[in-house]
């Protein structure tokens, strides 16, 4: 194939995470998420305390980190954090086929040739289901990371692309996690990606 980048944009508790990890396993290509942040922190000399291993857990003081993973600084910090942030996601663009979650990458990779931006929903029933059984969260607390973790990821979508993270002008595939689950949704969108970028199919 092709090289490729694909975006990953979606609701808490719709498994977005697991199911881009999944598909970067499929595709033996590289995942990232928040060792973006931990690359950030690194370049701005900033602490930063995100445990190693990468898989949601029931913790809730790292789910907290989803909303303000690098804090509530002034809006001039915070303006600074994107922009080395977004250094970051076009060199790792740049360099090989990868999967990227979050951090407005779809807003920031607008303009590279070969990208797919995924927004992975599912309605709020299945999501509190999911953190409940899969991420071991009480009640409670899933509906306030639900609410909390949406509008923090809305409200930064908001600020530096100007959009809300499911619009579907700015998305090129929008999908219900809860019609397939996890490891199935995975495996569509791994065989939809394979079939786009294979060499036969690229068009410049």
């Amino acid at each position: 194939m092709e090289k490729f980048v694909i975006t990953i944009n979606r609701q808490f508790g719709s498994m977005g995470r697991p199911i881009a990890r999944e598909m970067a396993q499929q595709l033996n290509v590289e995942f990232y998420d928040r060792d973006i942040i931990e690359a950030t922190a690194q370049k701005l000399n900033m602490s930063l305390s995100i445990a190693s291993d990468l898989e949601e857990s029931a913790a809730r003081p790292r789910f907290w980190n989803m909303c303000f993973p690098l804090g509530r600084g002034e809006s001039k910090k915070q303006d600074e954090i994107f922009q080395v942030q977004k250094q970051i996601i076009l060199d790792i663009a740049d360099g090989q086929s990868c999967i990227i979650v979050g951090r407005c990458s779809d807003y920031i990779l607008r303009c590279t040739k070969h990208v797919l931006r995924v927004f992975i929903y599912a309605p709020y029933r299945k999501r509190l289901e999911n953190c409940i059984e899969r991420l071991k969260m009480d009640e409670d607390t899933a509906k306030a990371m639900i609410r909390q973790v949406d509008r923090a990821r809305d409200a930064y979508q908001m600020r530096y692309a100007h959009y809300l993270p499911g619009d579907f002008h700015y998305n090129d595939l929008m999908i219900d996690s809860s019609i397939l689950g996890v490891e199935n949704t995975a495996q569509y969108l791994t065989e939809l990606i394979v079939k786009k970028f294979s060499s036969r199919n690229i068009s410049d």
